[in-house]
Order: structure tokens, then C-alpha cells, then sequence
């Protein structure tokens, strides 16, 4: 568990954020990004490190076809920096993204072939 001093108006206290809520700030943040899914299993998907220097944040999805890889994990990166930072006052150091698989699109059967009107008359 992570604790953090935050004194708005010169009151004397302290909030405290453990990972569980850090994970579902990222958890959140990952829904805002078009084109990936989290990998099911919660303890898999995001693993959280509070470290001197920040947020250690290790974070594996999958994502769609048809989107680019860097572009994904680059998306990801600045949503869980930009979302956490915002709601925690917490700082992220770093923000690893595994792309584990792609989602690739059902194929569709193929039309069935098209008889001719000539055809059905000679049967």
C-alpha cells in the first residue's frame, strides 16, 4: 500500500491509494483507448510498482486488426499517465505495454456462386 500527504487547505492528514486503485484508474483509462482489450485475467493484465521515483505500471492487452501496434501503445501510455496523474496526484515513472495477441476479424463464407438465368431454364 502507497501513501501520499496531501494538505489542500492546511488541514493535517494523509490519503492513502493501494494498488487495487491504481489498477482500476488504468483499468478505466485502458477503456478510453479504441482498438485493444485488456487481457482477461485482472492480475495479468496490470501489475502496479510504487517506487521512489513513481508509478511503475506494467500493462498487457491485446489488440484489434487493423490497428497499429506503436500507436496503440503509445495511446495507452499518455491516457494511464494523463488519468492517473490527474485522480492520485501520484507521479507515473513508467508505463510498459505488452501487446500479448491480435483480435483478427471473422472471416465471412463466401456468396454462394451466382447461376445464370440460362442455366436455371435448362435444368
Amino acid at each position: 500500500m502507497a501513501s501520499i500527504r496531501y494538505n489542500p487547505h492546511g488541514q493535517k492528514g494523509r490519503i492513502s491509494y493501494n494498488s487495487d486503485i491504481v489498477s482500476g484508474i488504468i483499468a478505466l483509462s485502458l477503456q478510453e483507448t479504441e482498438g485493444i482489450e485488456l487481457v482477461p485475467s485482472k492480475s495479468k493484465g496490470i501489475k502496479v510498482n510504487f517506487e521512489k521515483e513513481g508509478i511503475f505500471a506494467d500493462i498487457s492487452v491485446i489488440a484489434h486488426y487493423g490497428y497499429g501496434v506503436p500507436e496503440l501503445a503509445f495511446a495507452i501510455q499518455q491516457t494511464v499517465k494523463q488519468m492517473v496523474e490527474s485522480m492520485t496526484k501520484y507521479r507515473i515513472a513508467k508505463v510498459d505495454v505488452h501487446v500479448q495477441s491480435v483480435i483478427f476479424p471473422e472471416p465471412t463464407p463466401p456468396a454462394p456462386p451466382v447461376q445464370d438465368e440460362n442455366e436455371t431454364q435448362r435444368a
